[in-house]
């Protein structure tokens, strides 16, 4: 496991409403943590992580949110008009400028795909195109949900294929070489322990071996604590049939539905490892209203044990 903080691009995907945001945070700030020099990037123009550190920012910039810890919202037409300007220069700042260049582009199916994966790719070359801009160790990106984020992994593929010849089909080979690259880029899923996220999960893994990549972790969130054994929980059975108490029924009662809900968590988990070669990450379920630095820290904290990383090596 202490190859993933190795890699220099990390895609972080799942079925929507995991907590795949927040692992892909908490993920940077383990490697923050551990002295790498991070960015979390997120794409559709999502600004989820400088919200979360309180941080406002013009879109599209890259800002600093923690020690050693940036983050980025990237917009596809800014990512278009960056792309221009450093390919084309005067020429693409006039393109970049007209609005009709931009409808028609932006109305051309998966370049906005292909550019905000571009600028992903940007971001984690030791030399930046960018002007003035600093490499980084490891960049995290909050991928869009399982079947779009399959996709988006699919379209430098698609795009040099289809053109075949010109900047944009060497553009979009580049790009693909990188992802295929094991050793450059990783592939990290996240599912909660419950039957739809797991079969995407699943399903997932699946799309990922067709285009000839392979996840480097599933990361399960939001697992609930096993209080109980099952003789404890007998017990607590037998006390509530017993019991007259409202009080004692309510919290007896809660407990058992608690121990309820782990033990079916489990059974998903459980099919994750037979459906799954790959390594398994849990994540303690927090409760509480909002995820805040404490919040966060936890779960950096839990993740850092399960991936039982050693010091990353740089050259």
């Amino acid at each position: 496991m202490r190859a993933l903080l190795d890699k220099r691009l990390i895609f972080v995907t799942g079925k929507g409403g995991v907590g795949k945001s927040t692992v892909a945070i908490a993920l940077g700030l383990l490697a923050a943590r551990r002295g790498l020099r991070t960015i979390v990037a997120e794409l559709a123009s999502q600004e989820r992580v400088q919200q979360t550190f309180e941080r406002k920012s013009d879109s599209f910039r890259e800002v600093e949110v923690g020690p050693g810890l940036f983050a980025i919202s990237i917009d596809p037409e800014r990512a278009m008009e960056e792309y221009l300007r450093i390919k084309v220069g005067a020429v693409g700042h006039v393109l970049s400028n007209s609005r009709l260049f931009h409808a028609l582009a932006m109305a051309t199916p998966g370049l906005r795909e292909l550019l905000s994966i571009g600028k992903v790719w940007e971001l984690a070359q030791f030399e930046r195109r960018s002007h003035g801009a600093s490499p980084y160790d490891l960049v995290v990106v909050d991928a869009p949900a399982t079947g779009h984020g399959v996709a988006i992994l699919r379209t430098p593929r698609t795009f040099a294929d289809i053109a075949r010849v010109g900047p944009i089909a060497h553009q979009g080979r580049t790009i693909a070489s990188t992802i295929g690259d094991r050793e450059f880029t990783g592939v990290v899923a996240v599912a909660t322990p419950e039957e739809m996220p797991v079969n995407e999960t699943l399903a997932l893994h699946e799309s990922l071996a067709r285009e000839d990549l392979e996840l480097d972790a599933v990361i399960v969130n939001a697992l609930y604590p096993e209080r109980f054994d099952g003789e404890e929980a007998a017990d607590l059975a037998s006390a509530l049939a017993k019991t007259r108490s409202s009080l004692a029924r309510s919290a007896l009662r809660a407990a058992l539905s608690e121990h309820a809900r782990a033990r079916r968590q489990r059974e998903q988990v459980e099919r994750l490892r037979e459906g799954l070669s790959t390594p398994l990450v849990e994540l303690p379920y927090m409760f509480a209203d909002q995820l805040g630095r404490a919040e966060l820290k936890a779960l950096t904290d839990a993740l850092e044990a399960g991936l039982a990383l050693e010091e990353p090596v740089r050259s």
